[in-house]
């Protein structure tokens, strides 16, 4: 009888202890809101350089307008030009592919490409700021990208 009671003092701890880890474990497995953009390519085009980006918006909102400017680094890590890019509407849960042509730029010398600030940020519930702090940068091509 004792030995009974035992196993089931410890049946009975080991579930509670797993129930206990459940809310811990959906925290982890929920995703985090968030204004994905990838710099997917950059390649010579006949204006100059085109940057190909594929963004993913999973703030929880329509953005209506969200446009960036960016830093463009030459190879000597230089400052070469300031420029914004407007990605114009962003629907919520959606990915969105879409291509710049930044005339009079080599791709080849082309080293970094730095997100200054959020220019436009806007949409129904979202806070201005959003675009900027719930950012995530990736880059698929030879060029540094980031915030």
């Amino acid at each position: 009888m004792t030995s009974l009671m035992t196993s089931l003092r410890l049946l009975t701890s080991t579930v509670a202890m797993s129930l206990a880890m459940v809310p811990a474990w959906a925290e982890q497995s929920a995703p985090v809101p968030a204004l994905t953009l990838e710099l997917n390519g950059a390649q010579a085009s006949d204006k100059g350089c085109r940057l190909t980006f594929v963004v993913n918006n999973t703030l929880g909102a329509d953005l209506s307008k969200a446009a960036f400017e960016i830093a463009l680094f030459n190879e000597a890590g230089v400052v070469d030009r300031l420029t914004v890019l407007d990605f114009k509407e962003l629907p919520a849960g959606k990915t969105k592919v879409t291509r710049f042509d930044l005339a009079g730029t080599d791709c080849a010398k082309v080293s970094r490409v730095l997100i200054n600030s959020a220019t436009e940020c806007a949409g129904a519930g979202v806070e201005p700021n959003a675009c900027m702090r719930k950012l995530k940068t990736d880059t698929k091509t030879g060029i540094a990208f980031g915030v």
